[in-house]
């Protein structure tokens, strides 16, 4: 199942901090508002990490239907509510769930067996 790009969001105490320390990993901004509290990191292996603080509570692994490690349109996709039918199919349960008579952007959010949240989220 093609999930589209794929990053970890980190919930951070002090994105200051934590923006600084990923930065000696070689990780550089590439996309959000420091004032805001949120920061999209990538490093030269196409690595992508989200700094968010005090926004949620844990980290959570996010997919991007429809988008490619430069957040760039990607021609094909699956459909986030394709992908969450197909999940549902299996018996995965959800903490939240896209509108499945919609269409555009949705995600849902699914919890692994460990507690680890997925986010699926589609911004097209």
């Amino acid at each position: 199942m093609k999930l589209g790009a794929f990053s970890v969001s980190l919930a951070v105490k002090d994105i200051a901090a934590s923006r600084a320390f990923y930065e000696k990993f070689g990780f550089s901004v590439f996309g959000g508002d420091q004032a805001q509290n949120w920061l999209i990191m990538k490093n030269e292996d196409e690595t992508i990490i989200g700094l968010f603080q005090g926004m949620f509570a844990g980290n959570i692994l996010t997919f991007n239907p429809g988008w490619d490690s430069n957040a760039k349109d990607t021609p094909e996709f699956i459909d986030v509510r394709e992908i969450q039918r197909t999940l549902k199919a299996q018996g995965i349960r959800f903490v939240s769930e896209a509108d499945e008579s919609g269409a555009g952007p949705a995600s849902f959010i699914a919890v692994d067996p460990d507690g680890n949240q997925i986010l699926v989220d589609q911004h097209r």
